[in-house]
Parts: structure tokens; sequence; C-alpha cells
């Protein structure tokens, strides 16, 4: 089994106003562990420690990988606009939501290096106005990558279609990152109801920002079941 404490918070071993995303050691440490290993295929993915110049790094034959990590669930807690709604919420359960967001059952792993200049995955699915760095939203544009279909994020999951590659089909990837939780026979469970993307990302009131919460507790907290059990 992993040595991995799944309770573990990411902020308690980063340095003040630093993100653990870059500066916390254990979710290096994590990372690392948790996603070098067998890829669908049976090819091995071992991530070589690339600091201080990158993160993790991967070199075979089958390519050149520079991945850093990502907040795959966010609280919103740095977004002005959310302010009004997450004022309404009991600040013990703003506490309890933060803090399980900043276990490791939160995170994923995306490439790195910007192409051309452009965007990279992390950057894109934040800034994007109809994902607004939602786990659901962001989850159902791979899936349609892998189903060669249109999505928000279509042209930056294309500029990294070798690192999907990897995985192969979609369940590939779900099974890879252990994002189960999320996907209930091959289709994304949406924390919020779907609207093909014709809408902003954001909660739009305090009911759904309060159904977007225990949705995304369910699943860091399944998640990090998974996680504890390797």
């Amino acid at each position: 089994m992993m040595n991995i404490d799944t309770q573990f918070d990411m902020f308690s071993d980063t340095p003040a106003g630093k993100d653990p995303d870059k500066f916390s050691p254990t979710h290096h440490r994590y990372h690392r562990q948790l996603w070098s290993k067998p890829l669908p295929d049976g090819s091995p993915f071992t991530l070589a420690d690339d600091r201080p110049r990158g993160y993790l790094y991967h070199r075979s034959m089958l390519g050149e990988f520079d991945l850093s990590s990502d907040a795959f669930s966010n609280t919103y807690s740095c977004a002005d606009r959310m302010s009004p709604i997450r004022s309404l919420v009991a600040t013990d359960m703003m506490a309890e939501f933060f803090t399980l967001c900043s276990t490791i059952g939160a995170y994923v792993v995306f490439p790195r290096k910007m192409i051309n200049g452009k965007q990279n995955i992390n950057q894109a699915r934040g800034c994007h106005p109809k994902i607004r760095d939602r786990i659901d939203l962001t989850l159902e544009c791979i899936r349609l990558h892998y189903a060669g279909q249109d999505s928000p994020l279509s042209v930056v999951l294309a500029r990294y279609s070798d690192f999907f590659a990897l995985f192969q089909r979609f369940d590939g990837y779900v099974d890879f990152f252990l994002l189960n939780d999320l996907v209930d026979n091959g289709e994304v469970r949406f924390l919020l109801p779907f609207e093909d993307f014709q809408r902003d990302g954001y909660p739009g009131d305090l009911a759904e920002y309060q159904a977007l919460m225990r949705g995304t507790m369910d699943f860091v907290n399944g998640r990090n079941k998974r996680i504890a059990a390797l």
C-alpha cells in the first residue's frame, strides 16, 4: 500500500501565500507516487522530479510529458463575483469545504507547457466562462475530446492530444486518475443541471452553490477513499 495520508492539508507544508500546486513537497511526492504506474496498455509511466525547472516529467518512447498539479475542485474562495453567495454559507461549512479541497483527492495533473504561447489546460479551464474551473464540466470536455466532439475546451485539449492518447479512451483516463466517482456508465455525473454549455459555469445562487459544494465534497471523499485503498 502507498503511504499517502488522504486527510493531509496541502497548505500545511506550503509557505504562506504560496500555491500548494507548486510549493507543497508532500503534494509533489503524492502526485509522483500516485501517477507513476502502468498505462492502460501496460506501458510504464514513470514520473521524475523536475523541480525547480518544472514539476513532474516523463520521457520515454511514448514521448515527453511535462506535467504540473492543478486543483481539480474549486471553492471559488478567490472569485470576487461569488463572494455575496459564499457569505451566505456558514463559516464552519466553508472551512470544512476548503479543507477537504486541500487534500490530495481534489488535485490532478495536466500538461504544463504552453504550446506556441497559447493557454495550457489549467489556464483555459479556469478562464473559460462556460467552465469556471468546474470539475464536472472539465471532465465532460475531456469525454467529448475522446468522442471526437466539440466542447468549450476542444482547441486546448487538441493541443495536448498526445497526453490524452496515453490513456486510449475516456474510461482509461477516468480509471487511471481515479475519477470514477464523477462518472456513471461512461457519462459524467454533473454537479448542477447541465445545459450543454449554454450557461456560465458559476453557480447562480445559494442553492446552486450548496449543490456544487455537496457534489464536490462527495467526489473528493470518494476519490480519497480510492487513493487510500491503493
